[in-house]
């Protein structure tokens, strides 16, 4: 199969959808990878390096969509890219359909076979393909909030790990995932008061546990959410539910209750945000004031470390890339985890949770490909 990597365009993205390594591992197995030419600058991967892995290296945009069966990337296509696709495409990335109307209707009228990253389970109910980017997000979180509570910043010139005689900065953190675990070890680290707030009991024990009961864990209800963040320097948004709208369960009447300069660091926006008041901002301008509240609303968080992030992401992506471009159908066909990936196919929604939160139909992916 042709699989093109293209030079993702989202504001200072720096990850590209693959490394050398992961390149010569489809060239082994009969595959021709095309590569738009600087696709890895930002990863400081020359197209010197991806040809010496296999890869062909082409000159623009237009030339990789166009000679691609599948086009394997890190970030949906934005509006450039959508006239770009072509019927029939494979498209294998991050897409965070939920809140994106215009480009389910793109992918749809375009008959884009699109499979995504984030709603990938592992037989386990895991999200495998999410999971490393969950984790340098919530770890990138704190520290990302810590720099906002700074004076000159607009934040309440708190520092998170203190000194003696002075108070912790506190940090309350919702969403017990890997988003949240992460950022409680960076915050915990540091030397906060960390409290994790979830509706499961048994991740709440399992965090109890690995923290040596060191954070506060709370069951996850109005009240617990109202009064933890009155009493929080920062806030971090970290709920996922695989496909769908994150819940808004940070209220305007959460924020007021909020010390004035506190920060508000939304991971969820990806998947719409957690916030009442959450809209999504970009690295180039990733904060703005709503009720006082600094909100951090930048939804390709890991893009700004890609040394780490782009190898963390082909370490998870390309097993599935190679069974994907070996037999799309049959792969399907034989993993029910990575069904859920499907997205959209042969132009209907395949993702229910997707379909709900737009309000449209969905037909389910077995309805299409059939089951063997």
């Amino acid at each position: 199969m042709r699989i093109g990597i293209p030079t993702e365009i989202k504001d200072n993205e720096y990850r590209v959808g693959i490394v050398p390594s992961g390149v010569e591992e489809l060239v082994r197995h009969g595959h021709n990878v095309l590569i738009q030419a600087g696709a890895g600058e930002g990863s400081s991967i020359s197209d010197e390096e991806f040809m010496g892995a296999g890869a062909t290296i082409l000159p623009d945009a237009p030339a990789l969509w166009e000679s691609s069966e599948l086009i394997m990337k890190v970030k949906e296509p934005l509006l450039p890219e959508y006239d770009l696709m072509k019927k029939g495409q494979l498209l294998f990335a991050f897409l965070h359909l939920a809140p994106l109307p215009d480009l389910v209707n793109v992918l749809i009228e375009g008959q884009i076979r699109s499979v995504a990253y984030e709603t990938i389970q592992g037989a386990d109910g895991s999200l495998p393909l999410l999971a490393p980017m969950s984790q340098v997000a919530g770890k990138m979180a704190v520290q990302l909030g810590a720099a906002y509570l700074q004076k000159e910043k607009g934040g309440i010139g708190r520092l998170l790990g203190g000194v003696p005689g002075t108070k912790h900065g506190r940090i309350v953190i919702i969403g017990g995932g890997n988003v949240g675990i992460s950022a409680a070890k960076v915050a915990y680290g540091l030397g906060a008061q960390v409290v994790i707030i979830d509706t499961d009991h048994s991740r709440l024990s399992y965090i109890d546990d690995v923290f040596d009961g060191k954070v506060v864990t709370l069951m996850s209800n109005s009240r617990n959410i109202r009064e933890a963040a009155a009493s929080c320097d920062m806030l971090v948004g970290a709920v996922l539910l695989p496909g769908a709208l994150a819940p808004r369960i940070v209220t305007r009447e959460v924020l007021k209750g909020m010390r004035p300069g506190s920060v508000f660091v939304d991971v969820s926006i990806d998947q719409g945000g957690m916030g009442e008041t959450s809209r999504a901002t970009s690295h180039s301008q990733p904060t703005y004031v709503e009720e006082g509240i600094i909100h951090y609303c930048v939804p390709n968080i890991p893009g700004s470390v890609p040394a780490t992030s782009t190898i963390a992401l082909t370490n998870v992506t390309l097993p599935y890339c190679l069974r994907i471009a070996a037999d799309p159908v049959g792969a399907l066909r034989s993993d029910q985890g990575l069904a859920l990936g499907a997205n959209t196919w042969d132009g209907h929604i395949t993702c229910e949770p997707v379909a709900q939160a737009l309000g449209r139909e969905w037909m389910p992916i077995e309805d299409l490909i059939g089951d063997r």
